[in-house]
């Protein structure tokens, strides 16, 4: 069986390139949906700016993580503008690690 729980724990070992922390701390992540039956995944999930150019990356390495996970035959990708990201969405501990203070 596939759980939200693993999922999550592999999206957490995608670091973003250029902050270099990862993408579910970052707050990029926004849905994970499993459908048991069929192995698959989709992430709904948005980038820090829609212009970023490494969003081709993510779309390579956030299905081979997945993947890694035993019973997971295909996963997918949904990228979204809506809404839109902003640091808010980031955890206390990425904001740790970037020098925020709130």
């Amino acid at each position: 069986m596939i759980t939200k729980d693993q999922v999550t724990e592999q999206l957490k070992t995608i670091l973003d390139p250029e902050l270099n922390v990862n993408i579910v701390d970052l707050g990029l992540i926004y849905d994970i949906a499993i459908a048991q039956e069929k192995g698959g995944v989709e992430i709904t999930m948005t980038l820090t700016t829609p212009g970023c150019p490494l969003s081709f990356v993510f779309e390579e390495w956030v299905p081979a993580a997945v993947k890694k996970i035993e019973g997971v035959k295909d996963v997918r990708v949904n990228l979204v503008w809506e809404p839109s990201w902003d640091p808010d969405k980031m955890t206390d501990e990425a904001r740790e690690m970037m020098g925020i203070i709130k």
